[in-house]
């Protein structure tokens, strides 16, 4: 069995929604980031950066990143086929949004609200936020102009990067607005939200959807 260390409106939810996808037996391990349990010492075993998400796997070996934990669920159940063949520019195509997405909006979503850990000076902090949110809406744009008519990213082939993305629009300050801006990526995500693996998990994280 799995076991998914999971917090609300965290990275966990691309994860998790993998591990629905493929029929994973899991355990869900909730982590009270309000009581900053995930840098106690208990956690910080499991997961030393003190992030959410971490996976065990069934051999009791951990894994971090969620780009790295739905690469690899995605591995290990192929016959899913939630990534294209080895090899394939298809396969190709969904690395190179993957880690566009973690080393461009998802960085920038740590800038943006951990300002304070990206300068030693403290009354530099907004102009890191500034900074940031202006990146992160350079980045979603030109994601937007790569797209094609969908409903996917890569067409009508449904993969892990796109749950990444559904998961990565959530942080945005104005959601609605960036999915109003880029209507490709609105009909990516609403692909996405309307799969069952996703409307079984959806309330844990968004309550306020429900």
């Amino acid at each position: 069995m799995y076991k998914l260390y999971w917090a609300a409106e965290t990275g966990a939810l691309a994860p998790q929604i993998i591990l629905e996808e493929v029929g994973a037996d899991y355990e869900r391990v909730v982590i009270d980031m309000e009581k900053g349990e995930e840098m106690q010492a208990g956690y910080l075993a499991i997961n030393p950066r003190g992030q959410i998400p971490a996976l065990t796997l069934p051999d009791g070996s951990v894994v971090t990143e969620s780009a790295a934990i739905v690469l690899h669920l995605a591995d290990t159940y192929p016959d899913v086929g939630l990534l294209p063949p080895a090899g394939s520019a298809e396969r190709a195509q969904v690395y190179r949004w993957l880690f566009y997405a973690v080393a461009n909006i998802y960085e920038s979503v740590e800038r943006l609200y951990y300002s304070d850990r990206y300068t030693t000076d403290a009354r530099s902090a907004e102009s890191v936020e500034q900074a940031a949110r202006e990146y992160m809406d350079n980045a979603w744009d030109l994601l937007e102009t790569e797209l094609n008519d969908g409903p996917f990213l890569l067409g009508n082939q449904y993969t892990v990067i796109d749950a990444y993305l559904l998961m990565l629009t959530r942080w945005h300050e104005q959601p609605q607005t960036l999915l109003s801006r880029c209507p490709k990526l609105k009909l990516l995500c609403d692909s996405v939200r309307s799969r069952p693996a996703v409307e079984r998990i959806w309330s844990q994280h968004y309550p306020q959807d429900s």
